[in-house]
């Protein structure tokens, strides 16, 4: 059944000389994969633009059932991303929060509270003055926990508690296993819980602080969601900021 969608687009894979997979994360169906023509020419060249990490377009789909790779067809650009195609920071802020969102979002599974999140959160990455890039990813993470179903308790938190990734809730003492952190990381985590896409700039963030925090976030991230360890775009994320 030919039906219109609104993807994002999360990974390109080359599956033969003439096609790639790609996957993606659609409005109306979840996480999804798509057959698409590969090679070279000015086709091409256009249409890996359009679906390069984080790009939203309208398609329209052959949805059949049983079918787990579907054909698309007539991809157009409903968000114009000229900023994080051509700015090499945000560019590499897409790849790595791509790159997570192909782990954690789940197939065959609308949700129109998470669709509307990562959308309006690609849209501020492109409005986003550049040297405001610096906390995006730290703060699409720590946002994101409440849309999938493992935003900590912050409520729990107490001065002196500690915060218990496993449980994702604040205690007075320690839990009976190794992963939970410090009461002065727990402080900070807590901290870090105020951060919005409108006031992520004010949180004065030195390299090594952002690198310490997004290790923390990725540890609890990989506590809750398999296959999180190894991420390729992280180094190139954490050397950059």
């Amino acid at each position: 059944m030919l039906t219109k969608m609104e993807i994002i687009a999360l990974r390109t894979t080359r599956y033969s000389d003439s096609s790639a997979i790609l996957g993606a994360y659609s409005r109306q169906g979840g996480r999804m994969s798509f057959l698409v023509p590969a090679g070279g020419g000015r086709e091409a060249t256009r249409r890996r633009a359009l679906l390069m990490p984080l790009g939203v377009v309208e398609c329209v789909a052959d949805i059949r059932p049983g079918r787990a790779i579907h054909n698309m067809r007539e991809p157009r650009a409903v968000l114009p991303l000229s900023s994080v195609r051509c700015n090499p920071l945000k560019n590499a802020v897409a790849s790595f929060l791509a790159e997570v969102l192909g782990l954690v979002l789940r197939e065959g599974h609308s949700d129109e509270a998470l669709w509307g999140y990562v959308r309006g959160a690609i849209e501020a990455l492109e409005a986003l003055p550049g040297d405001k890039v610096a906390n995006f990813h730290i703060c699409f993470l720590l946002r994101l926990s409440r849309f999938i179903g493992v935003e900590p308790d912050w409520e729990s938190w107490g001065d002196g508690k500690l915060f218990d990734l496993v449980d994702a809730v604040y205690r007075s003492s320690a839990p009976m296993h190794k992963h939970y952190l410090t009461p002065d990381e727990s402080r900070v985590a807590y901290i870090l819980s105020r951060m919005t896409f409108v006031n992520m700039y004010r949180f004065r963030l030195n390299r090594v602080q952002r690198r310490q925090i997004i290790d923390v976030i990725m540890r609890y991230y990989s506590l809750h969601y398999t296959g999180m360890s190894g991420l390729k775009s992280l180094d190139v994320l954490v050397s950059l900021f």
